[in-house]
């Protein structure tokens, strides 16, 4: 049990019966009355944000999440294949479950794997991934606009925008947090 005073980005909780990340809080003192806590939640199941207010020291219940490294193999289909690199053990997790982490799952990427009390959450991409172009189109001679952009459409299906001096083949580091182009790897 935590207080509601007490709570900070990164915290998770349980509230009827759902499991939340706090996103961010702001804590209120109106000019009568009790303190509030206004509270910008994540809920881990469904990807919903909110804001729900809690009244000040109010004690709600901390959710244990455990995450768990494992390598991505594979996908058939709509289900992805995981594996611990301690036990050797495998995981399958459907389509929905990995969300759209999908586009940047490659053979070999280590990704954490979220869980609550056995039930599994998603998955945790690292902040950056190197990919490979397979299709853009060839820079159009003349076109020296600051910062010219292209479509480039990535191994993992992955549209992304590039500099116009990426070519097929090449390989990239996009950010997992928006889907952007970093630089070449």
């Amino acid at each position: 049990m935590i207080s509601t005073n007490d709570l900070k980005n990164g915290i998770t909780i349980e509230v009827e019966s759902a499991i939340y990340v706090v996103m961010d809080t702001q804590h209120v003192k109106p000019g009568k009355g009790a303190a509030i806590v206004k509270a910008k939640l994540k809920n881990l199941r469904t990807g919903a944000i909110f804001e729900k207010t809690f009244n000040a020291g109010v004690k709600v219940a901390t959710a244990r999440i455990e995450k768990q490294l494992m390598q991505y193999l594979y996908n058939m289909n709509d289900t992805y294949y995981f594996m611990n690199m301690d036990t050797y053990e495998q995981l399958e997790l459907s389509k929905d479950t990995v969300g759209e982490g999908a586009k940047y799952l490659k053979e070999n990427l280590e990704v954490y794997i979220t869980t609550f009390e056995g039930e599994v959450l998603g998955i945790d991409l690292p902040d950056k991934v190197e990919l490979v172009i397979t299709h853009t189109e060839a820079a159009v001679k003349g076109n020296t606009t600051n910062n010219a952009l292209k479509d480039a459409e990535c191994e993992t299906g992955l549209m992304v925008r590039v500099p116009l001096f990426i070519e097929e083949g090449e390989t990239i580091v996009v950010s997992t947090s928006d889907g952007k182009y970093v630089s070449r790897a």
